[in-house]
């Protein structure tokens, strides 16, 4: 089974602002008596805040993946232009990506490694999580998302060396808009924080519209509690780790590993890189077979150039220029 891990809210209002975040909060559940072939659990729920009032619905399937099908009426009090939809809240304390700033034996502590999203031109994007100096915010512009979460990947217990904590067994949780959310954002929110017990990621849907005072606003979306989300295509292979160090005085190191995934893989040699790093530059990636997990391994390393921020991109191509893996991009910040 699994381990408590991660949090989803029914609403995230003006999250990450100057003036403060706004926590609604559900006052009053009612559960419905399930039929003895029942399938599912119906409970109802009470939302309220200073800002807002809502009335949900929760369909919940049990099952090796926990199912959750949301309905939800919102109705503000004012108009809302920083509103989060299906907000998710976890922790990301470090990992190969900054394992050198903690004195820990662990050689990872997350309830979260990556958020995944799959946008609405299918494009599946893998953007593993940090735990950054300053407060950092993300958005990933879209038009109905087709689906966004975020995820643990690696289910090794040697990947975390805690027996308590159980971190392989952390729940991965994955929504899929039920109906057209139109424009906005996946936003990913970053805390910096020292310690594990603080939830310092929040990843939700920001929608581009406002709502407004006096408006009714429904939703719909499902939720799913798993050990990893379901995929459009077995066809790209996914990053299974991400590392880094430092190279000389003012560069760092990157290292990306792909699984070998269930296609059989071009040899390195024929395939493309899609790469960028801005600002700054990148030397010139290397791609290699690993010999370990018969997958890709792909490095380079890059000189922020006296930039304090950095985004980071790279997707792998067949010699056809078709994709073969997700898209894996990063946020550096000194």
């Amino acid at each position: 089974g699994q381990a408590y891990g991660l949090s989803a809210r029914g609403l995230a209002i003006d999250t990450a602002e100057p003036d403060g975040e706004e926590f609604p909060v559900f006052r009053a559940f009612w559960i419905e008596t399930p039929d003895g072939d029942a399938r599912f659990i119906r409970i109802h729920a009470l939302l309220d805040s200073p800002s807002v009032a809502g009335a949900y619905r929760f369909d919940v399937v049990p099952g090796d993946a926990t199912v959750m099908d949301v309905e939800a009426t919102l109705y503000p009090r004012r108009d809302l232009s920083h509103i989060g939809i299906a907000p998710l809240t976890s922790m990301f304390l470090y990992d190969d990506t900054n394992r050198d700033h903690f004195d820990d034996f662990r050689p990872a502590v997350h309830d979260s490694e990556g958020l995944m999203v799959i946008n609405g031109n299918g494009e599946q994007i893998w953007r593993p999580l940090a735990n950054p100096s300053r407060l950092q915010i993300s958005q990933f512009l879209d038009n109905n998302p087709r689906g966004f979460g975020l995820v643990q990947r690696n289910r090794a217990l040697g990947a975390y060396s805690d027996l308590e904590a159980r971190y392989e067994k952390r729940p991965s949780a994955w929504v899929i808009p039920a109906d057209d959310w139109g424009r906005g954002s996946v936003a990913l929110v970053e805390i910096p924080t020292r310690r594990e017990i603080n939830d310092n990621i929040v990843a939700y849907w920001r929608p581009s519209a406002s709502m407004m005072m006096g408006g009714r606003y429904d939703l719909k979306y499902r939720l799913l509690w798993c050990w990893q989300p379901p995929e459009p295509s077995r066809r790209l292979i996914k990053v299974i780790n991400t590392s880094m160090g430092a190279k000389g005085k003012t560069r760092r190191r990157v290292v990306i590993d792909f699984e070998a995934g269930e296609v059989p893989l071009p040899d390195p040699d024929d395939i493309r890189v899609d790469m960028w790093v801005r600002p700054g530059t990148a030397s010139k990636p290397v791609l290699q077979k690993h010999p370990g997990t018969g997958g890709l391994r792909l490095a380079f390393s890059f000189d922020p150039e006296g930039a304090d921020l950095l985004e980071l991109r790279a997707q792998l191509r067949r010699p056809n220029r078709r994709p073969l893996s997700e898209v894996w991009l990063y946020r550096w910040t000194s």
